[in-house]
């Protein structure tokens, strides 16, 4: 089957379930305007988010939050956050050594789209994907221009593919 045919086949699956984790030391549900971005375009394209967390960029939230929302209901867990090289960036870290099957496109891609609106400050980021316990897993900065591109741009047109791939 092509590309074309697989996401044909994905779109009668329906809605994907979403868990949103925001990796932050300042944010607050209220100020998270990062994860109700994530939030309201995923609805906004009809799908479900139901799980979402505040963590600090910390390795072991991190790790639990993955952890929990990969034993919930959640099919797609989308990090924002945490993914750049200061000191307290450490999202990628955890993310990365826990992947399964790493989806390097997503990165590559991402960091691609990124350099046509920041130029070569695109290099800092360490988005990335992958498939982690059954669930895709996107992990991307926290930035809400850096959310928006990865949502429209790459997230959103393949989430039912993506979905579907894993259950196929």
């Amino acid at each position: 089957m092509s590309a074309n045919e697989h996401r044909q086949k994905a779109t009668t699956q329906g809605s994907v379930p979403i868990a949103i984790v925001t990796v932050s030391d300042s944010r607050t549900p209220e100020t998270d305007t990062s994860g109700q971005l994530i939030r309201s375009l995923a609805e906004a394209a009809g799908h479900q988010i139901v799980d979402y967390r505040i963590v600090k960029d910390e390795p072991d939230q991190v790790a639990k939050a993955l952890a929990d929302f990969a034993a919930g209901l959640a099919r797609l867990i989308i990090f924002n956050g945490g993914t750049g090289i200061s000191q307290r960036d450490r999202t990628y870290d955890v993310i990365s050594k826990a992947l399964e099957k790493p989806l390097p496109g997503f990165g590559e891609i991402f960091r691609m789209l990124s350099y046509e609106q920041v130029g070569a400050a695109a290099m800092l980021s360490r988005a990335t994907a992958g498939v982690y316990q059954g669930r895709v897993v996107f992990s991307m900065p926290g930035s809400p221009n850096a959310v928006q591109l990865a949502m429209e741009k790459l997230i959103l047109p393949e989430i039912q593919h993506l979905a579907w791939e894993l259950i196929r």
